[in-house]
C-alpha cells in the first residue's frame, strides 16, 4: 500500500485541489492536514460546522482561532479546540495501522461522495485508495439473511465485479459479508462505523485483512474508535454516497438498510431492491421500496441496465450548503431540541418526524439514536417514537 512508510513530501504531492471555484483549498502539507484534523475533532464541530467555518475563515488555522469566541457567544465557557497532541497521536496511530487520511478537495477524494449534502471532510483509508474513484455500487441487506438472499448477494457482487464495478458495503454479518467476499478479487470497499483499525463484528477480522490487501477499508471516525449505535446511520450515508446506486437485497421494514436506501434517494442516486415473499419479514423492506418506485432486481444485468441511465461522474466544486450564519457551535444541541420539541407522550412516526425536521435523513436518524441511548426518547412498536 502506497501510504505505508510514505514521507511528508510524498503525501503533500498527493493532495491536489478540486477546481479553483472552491473557496478554500485542501491541505497541502502535513501541518495543514493536522489543522484540519484538529478542527474536525474539536468538541461540537460536526460536518456542517466544519465546512461553514472553513468557508468563512479560508483555512483551518484561522477557524481554530475563531472557535473559542464562537463557543463563548453560544454560552459555552472554557471551550478549547482539539489539542495538537491529540491530533498528532491520531495521525501517528493511523501511520502505524497503515492508514492514510484523504481530505475533501484532494485528488484522491471520491467525486461521488464529495457531491452529497454532508460529505466527511476527512476519511481514514487502509488499502487501495484508488478504488475511491472507481465505478461502484452499494450492496446492503439483512444480517440474518436467508440462504436465497446470500446467494443473490453473491451473484450480484460477482456479476458486477466482472463488469468492472466495485462493491461497497458495511462489513456487517449476512449480506454485507457475502458481498465483500464475492468481490475481493474485483474490488470492494468496506465502510466502518468505528475506526478503520477496529473490526466489527470481530468474526470478520480475517475478511477485513483480505479486504485491506485487495480492496479498501474507510471510515470518518477517529483511529481506535469503537463503533456505537449512533455511528451506524452516519456510516450508511457514506456507503450510499460512494456508490452510483444502492441495491437492497433483504431488509426488514425498519432496518439500517432502509436508512441507506433513504440516504441514496436524498443524494440523488439510483435505488434498487430484490423482491421477496410477502410472508418473509426479511423481504418486507425491499417490497416496500419496489412498491414506492425502486427498480426491481432479478440479477446483475438489471443493475447494469439501471446504471446505464445514471451518469457516474459528479464532481463537487464547492463545499456543501452551510447552515445559516446565525448557526452556532452547538448545532447538535439545536437538532436535539428540534427533535424533542416535535415529540410528546403520544407516539409519532419516525419517518414523519424526519420529514418534518427537513434535515438529511442520516443526520436526524443518528441523533434520534443518540437521544434514545440517553433515555430521552422511547421507541415504540411499529417505528413510533415518544418523548420520555
Amino acid at each position: 500500500m502506497q501510504a505505508r512508510g510514505a514521507t511528508r513530501r510524498s503525501r503533500a504531492r498527493s493532495l491536489e485541489t478540486f477546481p479553483s471555484t472552491s473557496p478554500f483549498p485542501p491541505p497541502h502539507t502535513e501541518e495543514d492536514l493536522l489543522a484540519w484534523l484538529r478542527l474536525l475533532r474539536s468538541r461540537r464541530v460536526g460536518t456542517s460546522t466544519f465546512f461553514r467555518l472553513m468557508s468563512e475563515c479560508g483555512d483551518a488555522r484561522a477557524a481554530l482561532d475563531r472557535l473559542p469566541g464562537l463557543a463563548s457567544a453560544s454560552g459555552l465557557s472554557g471551550y478549547a479546540a482539539c489539542p495538537v497532541e491529540t491530533a498528532r497521536d491520531e495521525m501517528r496511530r493511523g501511520t502505524i495501522a497503515g492508514a492514510r487520511l484523504v481530505a475533501w478537495g484532494s485528488s484522491d477524494y471520491p467525486p461521488l461522495l464529495a457531491a452529497i449534502p454532508d460529505p466527511p471532510p476527512l476519511l481514514w483509508a487502509r488499502g487501495r485508495v484508488e478504488l475511491l474513484r472507481a465505478r461502484s455500487v452499494a450492496i446492503v441487506g439483512a444480517r440474518n439473511a436467508s440462504s436465497l438472499g446470500l446467494r443473490m448477494a453473491r451473484a450480484l457482487a460477482t456479476g458486477l465485479g466482472g463488469a468492472g464495478i466495485v462493491t461497497v458495503s458495511g462489513l456487517a454479518r449476512g449480506i454485507d459479508t457475502i458481498s465483500h467476499q464475492a468481490s475481493l478479487q474485483t474490488g470492494t470497499i468496506a465502510v466502518m462505523a468505528g475506526g478503520v483499525d477496529v473490526v466489527y463484528p470481530s468474526e470478520n477480522a480475517t475478511l477485513a485483512r483480505e479486504i485491506e490487501e485487495t480492496g479498501l477499508i474507510v471510515s470518518e471516525q477517529p483511529m481506535g474508535m469503537q463503533p456505537q449505535a449512533r455511528h451506524f446511520p452516519r456510516r450508511n450515508r457514506i456507503i450510499s454516497g460512494l456508490a452510483g446506486a444502492t441495491v437492497v437485497v433483504e431488509a426488514a421494514a425498519k432496518s439500517g438498510s432502509l436508512i441507506t436506501a433513504r440516504d441514496a434517494l436524498e443524494q440523488g442516486r439510483e435505488v434498487l431492491a430484490v423482491p421477496g415473499h410477502p410472508f418473509d419479514a426479511r423481504a418486507s423492506g425491499c417490497n416496500m421500496l419496489i412498491r414506492d418506485g425502486a427498480t426491481l432486481v432479478r440479477g446483475p444485468q438489471d443493475v447494469l441496465e439501471a446504471l446505464a441511465q445514471e451518469p457516474f461522474e459528479r464532481h463537487a466544486t464547492e463545499p456543501p450548503a452551510s447552515p445559516p450564519a446565525e448557526a452556532r457551535i452547538p448545532a447538535t444541541d439545536d437538532l436535539h431540541q428540534l427533535i424533542l420539541d416535535r415529540l410528546g407522550p403520544s407516539p409519532t412516526s419516525e419517518d414523519q418526524l424526519i420529514r418534518d425536521i427537513d434535515r438529511p435523513t442520516g443526520i436526524v436518524a443518528a441523533e434520534i439514536v443518540a437521544l434514545e441511548l440517553e433515555g430521552r426518547i422511547l421507541r415504540q412498536p411499529g417505528g413510533m417514537l415518544s418523548r420520555n
